[in-house]
């Protein structure tokens, strides 16, 4: 069996009415919706920190294969050839749409 704690908020009076009348207008319980609102809370923030150590460990190992003098370099000009190339082929099929 679940022990069920109490938990105390201040709130602003209007923000408390506004919110209870929403609830009831709703047919919902004012403490079902707050469990509701701090469940959806902690998955958001799971979530966030999930990315953020997934975003961490890929800008880690970017950093550790750039100062690797083994990783092969591709030289700026043939980058930008490339691209000019892919935008002129973009521009093309746009215009033919058109």
């Amino acid at each position: 069996m679940t022990k069920e704690a109490v938990f105390t908020v201040r709130l602003d009076p209007t923000l408390r009415d506004r919110f209870l009348a929403e609830a009831e207008a709703g047919h919902r319980p004012a403490e079902q919706l707050v469990r509701e609102f701090m469940l959806d809370y902690i998955q958001r923030r799971q979530k966030e920190r999930a990315h953020d150590r997934w975003f961490r460990a890929e800008v880690e190992q970017g950093m550790q294969e750039a100062d690797d003098p083994a990783t092969a370099r591709i030289p700026h000009e043939e980058v930008r050839d490339s691209w000019r190339k892919q935008r002129a082929e973009l521009a093309k099929r746009t215009a033919e749409r058109s």
